[in-house]
């Protein structure tokens, strides 16, 4: 690795290999720098990762496994020839100082002090792991061969046992072994998940948008499609449809309003006419309808009648008020009934003298230039007579 990295290194002019041989001989510095500081006294600076999970003294913390300190590592004694490493490490939530050391016997590590270790061990035994060989068997076996027969016959009775179950692993462990092929799947399904989450999280983000929530969505379950299944939404119109539908209503609606019954109050409208009519009831003459001869109008025949109608002898004069006027003078009858006509041919007396047809009842009008009846009424004249009257 080192030839590769290209790491240069400063050789002083004074520098003499065969005197100093290296340059930390000539700086008088171990290899290590810093972690070497207490070499003098036994003690090297590692890097110790905490093999299972203890209580510390000082502030009463967990402290989980896999945790890494830099411990002082002294060699305080010898398993057989197996050596025995102690550590020494400060805690980082308190000021406390954590002992311990390796087991070299039961391959693990024991607590000197400083703290407790949280008990998650169980018996090897019951899980049908390897046993370690303890010392006075290993020594049997060794001294003592018909130990070691029964020893051996005891072991080949627990390979037959295991068999079934170590042929499994080993099939399992052959399915498994194209380890470019696991790969590639296991990298496929990662692409198609991760596809799906991006694809939902941009709809809810839609959703959200649509909707101006500002909520997290939680997935969908079946309970929840059942449930929207049973609801029913109907849309709104649309403005185009409104405007049609008011059209069409407009249309189908009758110009005149409807004609009050009898015992149903009338309109504004129509209360306003009622109280006009009134007022015109109240200010009428409580005498007859006006006729022709209360206004003072005189018909005149024309030459080819051959009369001449006089006038009316009982007609106010000038000035003379309406009131003095006595009673209407009789309608003239018309000449034609009482002059034959050459071009006809002659009937009897009974057809010539049909009877005229009943005059319409009169309906009470004030006509548009119909003096007030309290003021002064002059005589009208009416000229009937064209050019070829006299």
């Amino acid at each position: 690795m080192g030839e590769r990295k290209g790491v240069n290194k400063y050789y002083p002019p004074d520098f003499n290999p065969e005197k100093h041989g290296s340059l930390n001989r000539y700086h008088n510095s171990h290899p290590l720098r810093e972690r070497a500081r207490k070499l003098s006294q036994g003690i090297l600076i590692i890097r110790f990762e905490m093999p299972y999970n203890i209580w510390c003294d000082g502030c009463k913390n967990h402290i989980g496994m896999g945790v890494r300190y830099n411990a002082e590592k002294k060699k305080v004694g010898n398993y057989y020839t197996t050596p025995i490493y102690r550590f020494r490490m400060k805690c980082h939530l308190c000021v406390n100082y954590i002992e311990m050391q390796t087991d070299p016997a039961n391959c693990d590590y024991v607590i000197v002090s400083g703290a407790q270790r949280k008990e998650e061990r169980w018996d090897m035994e019951d899980n049908a792991q390897v046993l370690t060989t303890e010392h006075e068997k290993k020594e049997k076996l060794e001294t003592d061969a018909m130990f070691r027969l029964e020893h051996g016959e005891a072991d080949r009775s627990t390979l037959k046992k295991a068999l079934p179950s170590l042929s499994l692993i080993q099939e399992a462990q052959s399915a498994w072994k194209d380890d470019f092929a696991l790969n590639s799947m296991l990298r496929r399904r990662f692409r198609e998940k991760k596809k799906a989450m991006r694809e939902e999280e941009e709809r809810d983000q839609a959703l959200q948008a649509k909707a101006s929530l500002a909520i997290p969505l939680v997935p969908e379950t079946e309970d929840d499609r059942r449930l929207a299944a049973l609801l029913r939404f109907h849309t709104l119109d649309s403005y185009e449809d409104k405007q049609k539908q008011k059209r069409s209503e407009v249309i189908s609606r009758s110009w005149f309003p409807a004609a009050p019954g009898p015992g149903a109050t009338g309109s504004k409208a129509s209360g306003v006419l009622k109280k006009l009519s009134q007022a015109r009831r109240a200010t009428a003459p409580a005498s007859s309808p006006f006729t022709v001869g209360d206004l003072g109008i005189v018909r005149r025949r024309s030459s080819r009648d051959g009369l001449e109608t006089p006038p009316h002898p009982e007609s106010p004069a000038a000035g003379e008020p309406q009131g003095a006027a006595q009673d209407p003078p009789a309608p003239p009858q018309d000449s034609h009934q009482d002059t034959p006509n050459p071009s006809r041919p002659q009937t009897d007396a009974q057809d010539t003298a049909l009877p005229a047809p009943a005059p319409a009842p009169h309906r009470p009008r004030d006509p548009p230039d119909a003096p007030h009846p309290d003021g002064p009424n002059p005589s009208l004249v009416a000229d009937y007579s064209g050019s070829e009257s006299e």
